[in-house]
């Protein structure tokens, strides 16, 4: 169990990432931005498949189809929704929205996978789901009341951007059930060698994405200095980086602790990525969160520390 959260906490620390890149690039699009994070991500797997051929050899043309699944809408798909909701509708909503993930993953596997990982008792569970989301609802509030003060909505684009981010919402309520399905059924196989087939999986579809956006940008005559933008080798470092600890050693981390935590569990422990994109959104803006924050931070926390604490009672 402590292995397992210990993973989990460094994949929420290397996907807190992906939210600062939007923030320090910010004349590059967001689909731009996806495709090229899932590139680089494909790019780096490259090399290490190589390493790994003799395990990825092992992988049957089910657990390839299964790779290519789990990419398109736990990577590109997610991706894209969010990005695109975070533009129509600001950061706050579709984060709050996002930020339901640790409960909407528990609820779904407490009821699908109870036969295989154990039940979690809703009794015990539920102070744990409110908690988390008492939590985000303190850390959203602030932001949330400046949005209403200060922005004069649309709110055809505003609804269109939350419909978005619950679309993104579902494609990553699916992709941890999923993943952890198939990392739970082959228990023999490296959760590392699993990583690097998703990256492989990704790569042609992030270069589709890539030159699909290209030839649009071209068609409609944008302005946009393709294909890497304005500062192209900062915007081909920020996705290397976020291609090599985001995605290719984010995804092994959580794959490790999903094949040693009940579903349930590991999905309550995704809020370690919020946790870590608002530290690093504060370290950006250079001063510390105030009191609403800090009770949200500190009741996200509690949240996980006693769900994290429940046992998985056996069915017989």
């Amino acid at each position: 169990m402590g292995l397992g959260v210990l993973y989990a906490l460094t994949a929420g620390l290397m996907w807190g990432l992906v939210f600062v890149s939007p923030l320090l690039l910010p004349e590059h699009p967001p689909a731009l931005q996806s495709v090229g994070r899932y590139c680089a991500f494909g790019l780096i797997a490259l090399p290490l498949a190589w390493f790994d051929r003799a395990a990825l050899r092992r992988l049957t043309r089910a657990d390839w189809f299964e790779a290519l699944k789990l990419a398109a809408v736990g990577n590109l798909l997610y991706y894209l929704c969010l990005a695109g909701a975070i533009q129509r509708a600001g950061g706050p909503v579709p984060t709050m929205i996002i930020g339901t993930l640790p409960v909407a993953i528990s609820i779904c596997a407490n009821h699908r996978n109870a036969r295989r990982d154990g039940t979690l008792p809703w009794r015990r569970l539920w102070p744990s789901l409110v908690l988390i989301l008492a939590g985000l609802a303190c850390v959203n509030q602030v932001e949330l009341t400046l949005l209403g003060q200060t922005h004069t909505i649309d709110l055809p684009r505003y609804a269109s951007g939350a419909a978005l981010a619950i679309v993104a919402l579902a494609c990553w309520t699916w992709y941890p059930l999923r993943n952890a399905d198939w990392l739970r059924h082959h228990p023999d196989r490296s959760p590392r060698t699993w990583a690097t087939a998703q990256g492989v999986a990704t790569l042609p579809l992030a270069l589709l994405g890539y030159a699909l956006l290209w030839g649009g940008m071209q068609a409609g005559h944008s302005p946009f200095p393709m294909p890497f933008g304005p500062h192209p080798l900062f915007f081909a470092g920020m996705m290397l980086a976020i291609g090599l600890c985001a995605s290719w050693l984010g995804t092994l981390c959580w794959n490790e602790a999903s094949q040693r935590l009940p579903t349930a569990v590991v999905g309550q422990l995704i809020v370690f990525e919020t946790l870590a994109a608002l530290a690093y959104t504060f370290m950006l803006r250079h001063h510390l969160p105030d009191a609403v924050t800090l009770t949200g931070i500190a009741l996200l926390i509690a949240g996980v520390m006693w769900g994290v604490r429940i046992k998985p009672k056996k069915i017989p």
